[in-house]
């Protein structure tokens, strides 16, 4: 046996020893996932669809990497066990949306807390700054296990409304329970709208995220940040800063200075990635019957 294939096998081994540990330690060879009544394949299903209400089963497939006939099996079980729904599509008759019912809401509120339990126990024996080394250990196995897989990302202005567009905003509105939607003739108003515009977001050519510029009339110099939305399983790549910096750099090109934004208060994350972007409170400028937070960023010069 040649040295290099001594030291390959023994990092197959370690990698392998590691995966029985945490397999054992967080209890995922048990039948029934946190002691519950459901498997950890049927949990994390359930999971991925709260997550993001009307999610589709070949969406899923991609997101955890499963048989399609095994989420097809699996989809059928929680159906038929009322935990989850599934309607079919507008825009693709092939595919159905996956909605939780009210047993399954009750479901993933169980797991998450059980599994928030389970993470605190394991943790309460370690010092913050074991913590601080294990989070950043977890992190940079993830960074390193991903890091083969050089997605391509890319960012295009449409100059006319497409299939891929009105799918993503459908997503985004069912997503956010948006009351005032845009009819695909509005949408093709703004795109021809000189001072306006929409972006869709490409992860190695699939259309997986978009956002809505919307020429302010009641403001001047001033635009409105719309529709910002990413599906699940393209975050992580920043793509939400990438439309976002997409867009500044088009409004800035036309003259504009503020952009606008209105959300509510559940949406802390996408909020919170507002802050994070320069954004501050204003006050309420339009008749938005769903919104409660108010935001404006001065975009003259690039943060």
């Amino acid at each position: 046996m040649t040295v290099g294939n001594m030291e390959e096998e023994e990092e197959i081994s370690a990698v392998r020893e590691f995966n029985r540990f945490y397999t054992a330690r967080l209890g995922l060879l048990r039948k029934r996932h946190l002691n519950g009544d459901l498997s950890l394949t049927e949990a994390r299903i359930l999971y991925e669809i709260g997550a993001c209400p009307r999610l589709t089963a070949s969406t899923l497939q991609e997101t955890l990497c499963l048989n399609a006939g095994y989420i097809s099996r699996s989809l059928a079980l929680l159906t038929k066990r009322r935990l989850v729904r599934q309607a079919p599509s507008k825009q693709d008759g092939r595919e159905k949306l996956l909605t939780l019912s009210p047993a399954g809401e009750s479901a993933v509120a169980w797991l998450n807390e059980q599994s928030a339990l389970q993470i605190k126990g394991l943790l309460a024996n370690v010092n913050s700054t074991d913590r601080t080394a294990l989070l950043d250990s977890l992190s940079k196995v993830r960074s390193i296990l991903n890091g083969p897989k050089r997605s391509s990302i890319r960012i295009v202005r449409l100059s006319k409304s497409n299939d891929d567009a009105i799918r993503l905003l459908g997503e985004y509105y069912e997503a956010v329970s948006v009351v005032q939607r845009d009819t695909p003739e509005a949408i093709q108003k703004i795109i021809d709208d000189p001072g306006s515009g929409v972006w869709l977001s490409y992860l190695d050519e699939k259309a997986v995220g978009c956002v809505v510029l919307r020429k302010l009339a009641s403001i001047p110099f001033a635009g409105e940040c719309k529709r910002l939305y990413v599906q699940p399983m393209a975050r992580g790549h920043r793509i939400a800063d990438r439309l976002l910096d997409a867009q500044e750099d088009f409004a800035r090109s036309k003259g504009l200075r503020w952009i606008y934004l209105d959300s509510y208060d559940d949406l802390k994350a996408a909020i919170a990635l507002y802050r994070k972007r320069g954004y501050v409170s204003c006050e309420r400028y339009n008749d938005n019957p769903q919104a409660t937070v108010f935001l404006r960023k001065n975009i003259r010069s690039r943060s």
